[in-house]
């Protein structure tokens, strides 16, 4: 059986709303009844009534994504067991699932001021639409504005950073707030022998810079977590 999230997202996909409040609308009840379902993680047996009745929605595809959507249209009772001949019919299910959807972010520039405590706030240059699982409250989006990760990442690149990682795995990529730079991306690693970190960037021309282990707290932004940008 789904999960009252599962089957909630269902609902709004089919019946066109975004919000608990127009949901309580469409269904004739209070937000707060909504509220309540969440709580207790079970959706009401009279909704899927509502929804057949109104909407001739499948009890069974809201409540376990089985089954046509429909199984009463403006044609009358017409459940659709399998696509017509020649005809492909979608799984609409698919577009509950985080990667179907969009959140729009905040994209900041690279550039901020770096002190020996870290780096200033990032000015903010845009908005981007990413899908759902890309975004979050820990995920800073910034645009690439230099070629030192060429070819691997490209100038003007979305790169989205996890600043909830900051501990360091050799070898990976992460924001780093560099002096006179601001944030820049960097192949990060351990050299223990000189308690210090190499960062590395990808286009040879630009020179290996140190981080001493002491500081990294402070210096590292995050690691990237997902790369956008043109070929």
């Amino acid at each position: 059986m789904s999960t009252f999230e599962e089957v909630f997202e269902r609902i709004k996909l089919a019946t066109n709303t975004r919000t608990q409040v127009e949901l309580a609308e469409v269904l004739d009840i209070r937000q707060s009844s909504i509220s309540d379902a969440k709580r207790r993680n079970s959706v009401p047996s009279d909704w899927y009534m509502k929804l057949f009745e109104k909407f001739g929605l499948n009890p069974d595809w809201l409540k376990k994504a089985s089954g046509p959507m429909y199984l009463r249209t403006e044609q009358g009772y017409q459940p659709l067991d399998a696509p017509a001949a020649g005809m492909v019919l979608e799984d609409p299910a698919r577009y509950g699932d985080p990667d179907a959807k969009s959140s729009v972010v905040t994209v900041h520039s690279m550039h901020c001021e770096v002190t020996e405590q870290g780096g200033g706030p990032l000015k903010a240059i845009g908005k981007l639409s990413v899908p759902q699982s890309y975004s979050g409250p820990s995920v800073q989006v910034v645009r690439m504005d230099a070629s030192s990760m060429e070819p691997l990442v490209r100038k003007g690149a979305y790169v989205g950073i996890d600043t909830a990682q900051k501990n360091v795995v050799s070898g990976e990529l992460y924001g780093v707030y560099v002096p006179y730079e601001g944030v820049a991306l960097k192949r990060i690693f351990l050299d223990a022998e000189k308690a210090r970190f190499v960062l590395r960037s990808e286009n040879p021309a630009h020179p290996e810079q140190y981080l001493p282990v002491d500081k990294h707290a402070e210096r590292i932004v995050g690691r990237v977590a997902w790369v956008l940008q043109r070929f």
